[in-house]
């Protein structure tokens, strides 16, 4: 049995995670922990970034809004950019 790192629960079943740009890799117990543990965070109000965020000068933004509030405009919500959503 492997023990999370992020909580320390014994668990039958790990998640093992390895990121290519770190050499190290981590031991989860469900995706809420790797999640925890790996992603990242907004530069301005500091919420766990899990879907493609923004990338801006080496910083990460939740959203556009969030970019723009520290000056960088030079971005787009697909929400705010008119891409038709599917319907169904």
């Amino acid at each position: 049995m492997a023990t999370c790192d992020v909580c320390g629960n014994s668990y039958d079943a790990p998640l093992l995670i390895s990121v290519q740009e770190r050499e190290e890799h981590g031991v989860y117990d469900s995706f809420e922990c790797a999640i925890s543990a790996l992603a990242p965070r907004c530069a301005t109000c500091s919420t766990t970034v899990i879907g493609h965020g923004v990338q801006s000068d080496g910083r990460m933004y939740c959203c556009a809004a969030c970019a723009a509030r520290i000056g960088d405009h030079g971005h787009v919500d697909r929400v705010d950019a008119g891409v038709p959503r599917d319907p169904s």
